[in-house]
């Protein structure tokens, strides 16, 4: 990965074609091995096929543009591993480049989507002032709120624990420990959500290679095996009558991945779930079935159950509420560093099954993968 958080001066494309170097470079290979390129990019939305050119690939046999918002770098890693399956290719790069932030600008215009104007349909949202991801968040964690009596107190837990975790993180980008009280201090950004509730955003990219397990058993770092994989998109945005913030596409991929691996959440040592918001992190606790369904305020806020001491090791990194929002990408890279032992003081022992999950377009896309030592 390149650096991380407030880096200015370099394009998305830029990150990813960095990331793209280095993660060949960690891995032992050169580019001239590289015969598969699947690239993503984030809200800026500048990184494309042309990346095979700028690092000079030649004659590759896989190579597309994905988008899935924060489940691509699930997905991505589900598609390279049947290519690599199939024979197709050999060594796929999966790279996310991202560079919403600009010097000298809030983070929260980065995702103010201000200049679009959407046609028909879709303008009838726009005429609500429901349209940015906070405002659409929130709506979902306020019906979740009020169907199953989860609280902001609650949803304060996992942001708190999550700031233990990224003060363990030299990449972590906010490593000041917090309290509950901070939590419900802070502004609120989209009622119910505080500031605290919120992902950060970053610039930088993020790759991983994805090869066969005979030849990474050869390679400079030790291989982390894709044991299952899946993906759930509800399709119910903006549609009557469904269960919008109730429930996530991780109630479908979650169960279906670690079918494919032959586990159950009993059997995972370590969880990287998608926390664009600290509600997001929750529900997706339920879906998986980490806690029954409604009872993840009081799972979360448990004392024992998160935090670097407690018995549910989740987002061991700080997540992307602490660490650095690379979509996707950042709990697929911690649970990679996990799988290593390469995290350093925050390195889990029991790091054998790991399950990693995306999330994206306002509950509209997941990912779930199961990756081991």
């Amino acid at each position: 990965m390149t650096e991380l958080g407030k880096v200015y001066g370099r394009s998305s494309s830029r990150f990813a074609a960095e990331a793209a170097r280095l993660a060949v470079a960690d891995a032992g290979l050169l580019l001239s091995d590289v015969d598969g390129l699947l690239v993503s990019a984030g809200v800026a939305n500048d990184v494309g096929l042309g990346l095979q050119v700028e690092l000079g690939l030649r004659d590759l046999a896989v190579l597309t543009q994905m988008q899935a918002f924060g489940s691509t770098a699930g997905a991505m890693v589900q598609y390279a591993s049947m290519a690599v399956e199939a024979g197709m290719a050999e060594v796929v790069v999966c790279v996310f480049g991202d560079a919403p932030l600009a010097e000298g600008s809030g983070a929260g215009n980065a995702y103010s989507d201000g200049h679009r104007t959407p046609a028909g349909w879709a303008g009838i949202q726009r005429s609500t002032g429901a349209v940015t991801p906070n405002v659409l968040y929130s709506l979902a964690a306020r019906r979740h709120m009020l169907r199953y009596g989860t609280t902001s107190e609650q949803f304060g837990a996992i942001a708190v624990a999550q700031r233990d975790w990224a003060v363990l993180n030299p990449l972590a980008q906010m490593r000041t420990p917090i309290t509950l009280a901070d939590h419900q201090n802070s502004r609120i950004i989209s009622d119910p959500f505080h500031l605290f509730d919120c992902c950060l955003v970053s610039n930088g990219g993020v790759a991983v290679v994805v090869t066969t397990a005979e030849r990474a058993r050869d390679l400079k770092q030790p291989p982390v095996h894709v044991l299952g994989w899946a993906q759930s998109h509800p399709g119910t945005r903006l549609r009557r009558n469904d269960d919008f913030g109730l429930v996530t596409g991780a109630a479908r991929s979650g169960p279906a991945a670690m079918a494919m691996a032959g586990v159950t959440t009993d059997d995972i040592d370590i969880v990287e779930i998608y926390d664009c918001y600290t509600y997001t992190a929750l529900v997706t606790l339920e879906d998986y079935g980490f806690c029954g369904k409604g009872e993840g305020g009081e799972f979360v806020s448990t004392p024992g159950n998160l935090g670097p001491e407690g018995k549910l090791k989740m987002n061991t990194g700080g997540g992307q509420l602490s660490s650095y929002y690379m979509w996707g990408m950042t709990p697929l890279s911690e649970a990679v560093l996990q799988a290593r032992g390469q995290a350093g003081a925050r390195q889990q022992d029991r790091n054998e099954l790991i399950l990693v999950s995306g999330n994206g377009g306002i509950l509209d896309h997941h990912s779930t993968l199961i990756v081991g030592s």
